[in-house]
């Protein structure tokens, strides 16, 4: 198995975000792939989200701030030329996300910082946190991709962002600006360069001792080299397209939001006739899948407890890896319904 490190001179985050899909989907199957990078301002949604709610749209267009929706679950974020981007890509077989977060460790380590997993997905600093996550998984392959806060301008972070009141009360905190942290704060010579060459030398010293070898040569990826790829232009037109980005809203008679520790459920159903005809789920859950498969199973049954019941225990049965999920769900729904 080999490793393949790549670093994108390119700082518009639809294209990044494309270029990331590219290489998911075209991945040898025999390599472990870092990818680095950075956007300019941008507002980054996880993949279920409702930008209306996490995002203040009006502000972000009259300061031409960038709207992107990525393929994997998660929050909100915001990026900046001061925000240093990772992506791990593995044969799912191999993939090993304890090692991709002790790489970035061991990175930060290098540059005189002390850094710690805190949650499901959150690399923090003391109290402060410094890095988020988010994870999408296929039937081969793997990928796990995140955020460094290097310099980014911490005004503009609290200005576009719409931080979910349940997960703030849940996490016992009152602002975005209360949550973060700089890398400058605690070593004031943090650049994106110094960082990045950081993580690629931990990237090849985790994998030392191991048939990769530690001489993996960084290939330097920008607009040019990527516009002969085929399918790159696909990618690319998808995430800069509108409907991909904020989505076709249906007229709701259902809607109802709620926390579980493993991510918030915001859940819009559209009932015709007693019966389910449209749903919507907007989440930062991370695993992508379960949105999916609730959004399917719930959609055309009866509009009443026991077919939600009923229906939703024989997809907790089907996949009993997500069955707590599912059965949150239920449990929940069940209870907010009518008859």
């Amino acid at each position: 198995m080999k490793l393949r490190i790549l670093k994108s001179s390119v700082t518009n985050p639809w294209f990044n975000l494309a270029t990331e899909d590219w290489i998911f989907n075209t991945l040898n199957p025999d390599s472990h792939t870092l990818f680095l990078w950075r956007n300019s301002e941008t507002v980054v949604i996880g993949r279920s989200q409702n930008p209306w709610v996490e995002c203040k749209i009006d502000k972000m267009e009259a300061d031409e701030v960038f709207l992107a929706r990525r393929q994997s679950g998660g929050g909100a974020v915001f990026h900046d030329l001061g925000n240093t981007n990772f992506t791990f890509l593995s044969p799912k077989d191999d993939y090993d996300q304890a090692a991709n977060f002790t790489i970035i460790i061991n990175a930060l380590k290098k540059l005189g910082i002390d850094a710690d997993l805190s949650g499901r997905n959150d690399m923090q600093v003391g109290d402060k946190k410094i890095s988020g996550s988010a994870f999408k998984h296929a039937a081969d392959r793997s990928f796990h991709h995140g955020t460094l806060l290097v310099n980014a301008n911490m005004q503009k972070l609290g200005d576009y962002l719409n931080p979910h009141p349940l997960k703030l009360k849940a996490k016992g905190i009152k602002s975005v600006r209360a949550r973060v942290a700089n890398l400058v704060e605690f070593n004031e010579d943090i650049n994106h360069e110094t960082l990045s060459n950081a993580i690629i030398e931990a990237f090849c010293e985790y994998y030392r001792y191991t048939d990769y070898g530690d001489t993996t040569q960084v290939e330097e990826l920008d607009e040019a080299s990527l516009a002969k790829q085929p399918t790159l232009n696909k990618y690319y037109q998808q995430m800069a397209d509108w409907d991909w980005r904020f989505g076709k809203t249906p007229e709701f008679s259902h809607h109802i939001e709620t926390r579980f520790d493993w991510g918030i459920i915001d859940l819009h159903l559209d009932v015709k006739q007693a019966v389910i005809r449209d749903v919507v789920i907007f989440s930062d859950a991370l695993n992508v899948e379960l949105i999916d498969l609730l959004k399917e199973t719930l959609t055309d049954i009866k509009y009443n407890r026991h077919e939600v019941k009923a229906t939703l225990a024989e997809l907790s049965k089907a996949h009993p890896d997500l069955a707590a999920q599912i059965d949150d769900v239920s449990n929940w729904l069940i209870g907010e319904m009518e008859g």
